[in-house]
């Protein structure tokens, strides 16, 4: 039997399982080590994103690029989109990197990836064309709004943040998914 000691996985470190085998949890600061890795690849792979579409950084269209790709794809003043899908990255992805607000940056990544998915359309999951990418990034930031930030994050030292609750997390996703769908549906 596992007895509950561990604040952070609800067990016993020494217990051992039903089978005999003593049970494993990885220490606090190695979920912090691997939440922040995730989310500095994650949070930095986002800015730069947002950077090719608001400033033509690392090859990308600038908002003039963007907004003709966006008005292509049936968003309507698509120089506008550029702009906030850019913002949204940049932002959603600089706050994830620092752990700053990480539900709503999570969320935010999530909105904006959603529609990245539906644009791209699924007929195939595999790259070159396939959305595997944009699934992997959008379902990455989603694990990081629920499960927060870890201690390794500037949420440590806001007083209503510094312990992350589920709820904050599934409500920011479900924000982030509503406003995709409002997006998605001005989209001809």
């Amino acid at each position: 039997m596992f007895s509950p000691t561990n604040t952070l996985t609800g067990w016993s470190t020494s217990a051992s399982a039903p089978d005999g085998h003593r049970a494993h949890a990885a220490t606090p600061a190695a979920y912090d080590i691997g939440l922040l890795l995730l989310r500095l690849v994650l949070g930095l792979t986002m800015a730069a994103h947002g950077g090719q579409k608001l400033f033509g950084w690392f090859g990308g269209g600038g908002v003039d690029g963007t907004g003709a790709f966006f008005t292509s794809s049936g968003y309507p003043a698509g120089k506008a989109f550029a702009v906030v899908a850019g913002l949204t990255e940049t932002v959603g992805g600089l706050g994830l990197a620092l752990g700053l607000l990480t539900p709503l940056m999570g969320a935010a990544v999530v909105g904006t990836m959603v529609n990245a998915i539906a644009v791209k359309g699924t007929g195939s999951f595999f790259a070159p064309a396939g959305i595997e990418y944009e699934l992997l990034l959008t379902t990455a930031a989603a694990a990081l709004a629920l499960t927060g930030p870890g201690r390794i994050a500037v949420d440590r030292f806001l007083p209503f943040l510094r312990t992350h609750r589920l709820a904050y997390g599934a409500t920011a996703v479900a924000l982030g998914l509503v406003t995709a769908a409002v997006i998605l549906l001005l989209r001809n």
